[in-house]
C-alpha cells in the first residue's frame, strides 16, 4: 500500500492564525480516518483467512454426508428385503389356516343343515301342538265365557235377593222397634305404635297387629288369641259393616234414608259409641284441627255425619212449600255427669257453657229446662252454631289419642211443622208447647211470630180469625246427633288427676247406658234411666219412639282387642232390644174437596 502524502503549504502562503488551526484539525482528521483505513484492511485480510478455512471444512462435510446418505441407503436395503422375507413366510401361515378354515365351514355347514333339519320337524312338531291346545285354550274361553255369564246372573240375582232381605230386615226392625247398629272398623294409625303406653311386653311385641277384619258387609271377624292358647275366631252380626277403607260417603250413604223418615215425621237419633280414640268424633264430625274444629274444610268427602246430615235435613226441607219448616239447634254436653248448655250466652251475648238439669215431663218424657235453642235457616248457620259449642266441649290428651273428648256431646235439630187441624191425628207434642205456639201461626219463622205476640192476640179476636187460628197446629220432629266420650282402659290412656275422674264418670255413664239396653231387652217394669244424666237424657231416644241407629267405632290393633270386644258385646245386645213399633208423628191426610 503506498502511503498517503501530505498536504504540504509553504509558510510563505502568509496565511492568519484562523485559517492555521483549520488546517491543523483537517490533519488530525486525516490522520484518524487513515488509522481506521488501516484497522478495516487488517479485519478484512483475517476474515478472508477465516473464509478460506471454512470452505475447507465445507468440502469435507459434503463428502462425509455422502457417504452417511450412502450407508442409510443400503441399511434400508437391508431391511426391505428382511420385511418381504417375513411377509412371505405369514402369507405362507394364513394360507395354510384359510385351509384349515375352509374344511371346518364345510363340516360346519354339513353339520347345520344335519340340525336345521331336525330343529324344523321339532317346530313342525311343535306347531302342531299349539294348534292343538288353541283349539283346547278356544273351548276353555268358550266355557269360562259360559260360566262368567253364569256367574253374573247368579251374583245379579244374589244382589236382588240381598236387597230384597234387607228391606224385609229393615222392616221387621221397624215392626219389633230393634235398634239399628252399624260397626266401622277404623284403619291402622301412626299413634297405634307410640311409644309411652303402660301396658305389659307381652302386648307390646303385637304393637300395630291387626285382628279386626269385615268379614263381608255384615259380618265382623276378630281374631282372639291368649298366650298358651289356640287362636279363635269370633264373629258378630250387624246391620252394617265397614272395613278400614270404605270412606265417609259410603257410611252417610246408609245414614241418609233415616233423615227422610225425620221429615216423614218420625224422630231419629244417631249415636257413636266405642273406646276413645276408635274414630267416632271423626265419624260424626270429621277431621279435628289442634285448636278447635272447623267444618269448612277443602275436601268435603272428609266431612262426616253430623254436616252431611245438616246439609240433607235443609235440602229436603227446600223441596217443602215454603214457610212450613222451621228449623231450631241444640248443642249441650254431658261432662262428669253434668249437663252443660253450649249455646247459653251471657248479658254481653258471649257464649259459654251453663250447667243445666234434665226432668221428666207428665207425659213421660224427658226435657232440659231453659235449655237454649237457636233457630237456624241454613245448614251454614246451623254448623256455625255447632261449632261454637265445639269449642267449648272438654278434651284432653292422653297416652290413647291426643284429643280425647272427655264429654258426651248431643247436638239436636228440631223441625217443626206447620200444618192444619182439620184432619191432624193424635200429636205426641206436649200440652205447654202447643199451648204457645197455637195462639197464632204464620208461615214464617219463630222469631216472627214471637214478636207480634202481643198485636196478634188483640189480632185474633173475631170468630172466623179463632176459627181459622184453632185449625193450625204443629207437629215437632227431633234429629239428635250423639258422640258418646270412649271408653277407657285407664292402664291404656294413663290418665291421673282430673283426667282420671272424668274417666270414671265416662265409664260410668256408658256402664249405665248399658243397663238401660239390658233392661229393655228383658222387658223389665223398671228402666234405671236416671242412673245418669246421659241416661235421662237420651231416654226418649233409647227407649222412646225414635229410630235409633248405633254406630259401633272399634280399633283392629290387637293391644286394643280387649275394649274392642266390650263395643262389639254393645251393639250385639243394643241390636237384641224390642221396643215395639216406632211411633209415627201424625201429619194432615188431605180431605177430598166437598
Amino acid at each position: 500500500m503506498r502511503p498517503r502524502g501530505r498536504l504540504g503549504l509553504g509558510p510563505g502562503l502568509g496565511l492568519g492564525p484562523l485559517w492555521a488551526q483549520r488546517l491543523r484539525q483537517l490533519q488530525r482528521r486525516l490522520r484518524t480516518k487513515e488509522e481506521r483505513i488501516v484497522v478495516l484492511e487488517t479485519e478484512n485480510a483475517a476474515l478472508h483467512l477465516k473464509l478460506a478455512e471454512y470452505q475447507g471444512l465445507a468440502g469435507r462435510s459434503t463428502t462425509e454426508v455422502l457417504q452417511l446418505y450412502s450407508a442409510h441407503g443400503q441399511q434400508q436395503k437391508l431391511q426391505r428385503s428382511s420385511v418381504v422375507t417375513q411377509l412371505h413366510g405369514a402369507i405362507k401361515r394364513l394360507k395354510q389356516d384359510l385351509k384349515s378354515l375352509h374344511s371346518f365351514a364345510l363340516e360346519l355347514s354339513k353339520d347345520f343343515q344335519r340340525q336345521s333339519k331336525t330343529y324344523l320337524y321339532q317346530v313342525l312338531t311343535a306347531v302342531q301342538g299349539i294348534q292343538l291346545q288353541n283349539e283346547a285354550m278356544q273351548m276353555f274361553q268358550i266355557k269360562a265365557f259360559d260360566l262368567e255369564q253364569s256367574l253374573q246372573e247368579v251374583t245379579e240375582r244374589y244382589e236382588k235377593e240381598k236387597q230384597k232381605r234387607r228391606a224385609l230386615h229393615n222392616s221387621l226392625v221397624e215392626l219389633r222397634g230393634n235398634i239399628r247398629v252399624h260397626c266401622r272398623i277404623r284403619p291402622l294409625l301412626p299413634f297405634d305404635t307410640a311409644a309411652g303406653h303402660s301396658v305389659s311386653q307381652d302386648r307390646q311385641r303385637n304393637f300395630s297387629e291387626k285382628v279386626a277384619y269385615a268379614a263381608d258387609e255384615e259380618t265382623v271377624l276378630v281374631k282372639c288369641c291368649r298366650p298358651g292358647h289356640a287362636s279363635i275366631n269370633k264373629t258378630f252380626q250387624f246391620e252394617r259393616v265397614y272395613s278400614a277403607s270404605e270412606s265417609q260417603d259410603t257410611v252417610f250413604a246408609d245414614v241418609a234414608p233415616l233423615l227422610t223418615s225425620l221429615l216423614d215425621g218420625y224422630n231419629v237419633c244417631i249415636m257413636a259409641y266405642g273406646q276413645t280414640g276408635s274414630g267416632k268424633t271423626y265419624t260424626m264430625l270429621g277431621p279435628q284441627l289442634e285448636e278447635n274444629f272447623a267444618f269448612s274444610i277443602e275436601d268435603e268427602s272428609e266431612l262426616g255425619i253430623i254436616p252431611r246430615a245438616t246439609h240433607e235435613v235443609f235440602r229436603l226441607i227446600s223441596e217443602k212449600p215454603p214457610g212450613s219448616y222451621w228449623v231450631e239447634v241444640s248443642v249441650v254436653e254431658v261432662y262428669n255427669n253434668e249437663i252443660f248448655d253450649l249455646l247459653a250466652k251471657d248479658s254481653c251475648g258471649k257464649v259459654f257453657g251453663v250447667k243445666r238439669d234434665v226432668v221428666t215431663t207428665r207425659e213421660g218424657k224427658s226435657d232440659v229446662p231453659l235449655l237454649t235453642h237457636e233457630t237456624v235457616e241454613n245448614a251454614s248457620e246451623f254448623l256455625h252454631l255447632v261449632n261454637k259449642g265445639l269449642q267449648l266441649r272438654v278434651t284432653h290428651p292422653t297416652l290413647v289419642h291426643a284429643h280425647s273428648s272427655r264429654s258426651h256431646l248431643v247436638v239436636t235439630l228440631t223441625i217443626t211443622t206447620i200444618v192444619s187441624g182439620d184432619n191432624f191425628g193424635t200429636s205426641w207434642e206436649d200440652e205447654q208447647t202447643s199451648q204457645r205456639l197455637n195462639k197464632e201461626v204464620s208461615c214464617t219463622f219463630p222469631q216472627k211470630m214471637r214478636g207480634n205476640k202481643s198485636a196478634s192476640s188483640s189480632r185474633a179476636s173475631s170468630p172466623a180469625q179463632l176459627e181459622a187460628t184453632e185449625k193450625l197446629k204443629q207437629v215437632k220432629t227431633r234429629l239428635q246427633l250423639v258422640d258418646l266420650a270412649g271408653s277407657e282402659c285407664v292402664g291404656m290412656s294413663g290418665v291421673t288427676g282430673a283426667a282420671l275422674r272424668e274417666t270414671s264418670f265416662i265409664n260410668r255413664s256408658l256402664s249405665a247406658l248399658a243397663d238401660v239396653l239390658g233392661a229393655i231387652a228383658e222387658q223389665r217394669s223398671h228402666v234405671p234411666y236416671r242412673n245418669s244424666k246421659l241416661t235421662h237424657l237420651l231416654q226418649d231416644s233409647v227407649g222412646g219412639d225414635a229410630k235409633l241407629l248405633v254406630m259401633l267405632c272399634i280399633s283392629p290393633d290387637k293391644k286394643y282387642l280387649t275394649e274392642s270386644m266390650q263395643s262389639l258385646g254393645f251393639g250385639t245386645r243394643a241390636r237384641q232390644v224390642q221396643r215395639g213399633q216406632v211411633k209415627k208423628k201424625n201429619f194432615p191426610v188431605q180431605s177430598k174437596a166437598k
